[in-house]
């Protein structure tokens, strides 16, 4: 691995065509996006205490990544379990919330403090996060509804712009 690319990440291999569309049809139903917000402390705790080796989410081969914000309000770090794509050396992360009406608070924080952490495959990795708009941001949200359909269904929840962000290495 070179020093500007991050490590390549999955749990289990790539879940097939029929695995995907079911987890999609699944996820996008309001009780699938709770269960799955339910799921998240779960899903955090074993991705930290595994150094985001392991998550519950690992039979579909998900690309997850444990994300380090500053809280903007307490200071206190909060880690936050995510779905990423990447293109070349950078990550990007999308806020959908499931679709809530408010945004993810990761997002907030990343806005007031755009230097975090990931954390993939055991590695801690310092990252600065740029929050992207217009061409960038619909070619990242493209990427996530690509990968996952959902994505198109959470954001005709809500009215906000679900915000995307890309990270590169500090």
């Amino acid at each position: 691995m070179s020093d500007d690319t991050f490590p390549d990440v999955r749990w289990g291999p790539k879940a097939g065509p029929l695995v995907m569309k079911a987890m999609a049809s699944f996820g996008a139903t309001e009780f699938g996006s709770w269960t799955i917000r339910k799921l998240t402390p779960l899903d955090r705790g074993l991705l930290t205490r595994s150094k985001g080796r392991l998550t519950v989410l690992g039979p579909i081969g998900a690309p997850l990544l444990l994300l380090t914000t500053t809280g903007r309000k307490s200071g206190k770090l909060r880690t936050t379990p995510l779905v990423y794509m990447r293109d070349g050396d950078r990550l990007f992360l999308l806020g959908s919330n499931f679709g809530q009406d408010h945004h993810p608070a990761w997002t907030e924080n990343l806005i007031a403090d755009p230097n975090a952490w990931v954390t993939m495959n055991g590695e801690e990795i310092p990252v600065v996060a740029t929050l992207l708009t217009g061409a960038e941001h619909d070619h990242v949200f493209t990427m996530f509804a690509d990968y996952i359909e959902s994505y198109h269904t959470y954001r005709g929840r809500t009215d906000r712009e679900l915000r995307s962000f890309a990270l590169t290495k500090r």
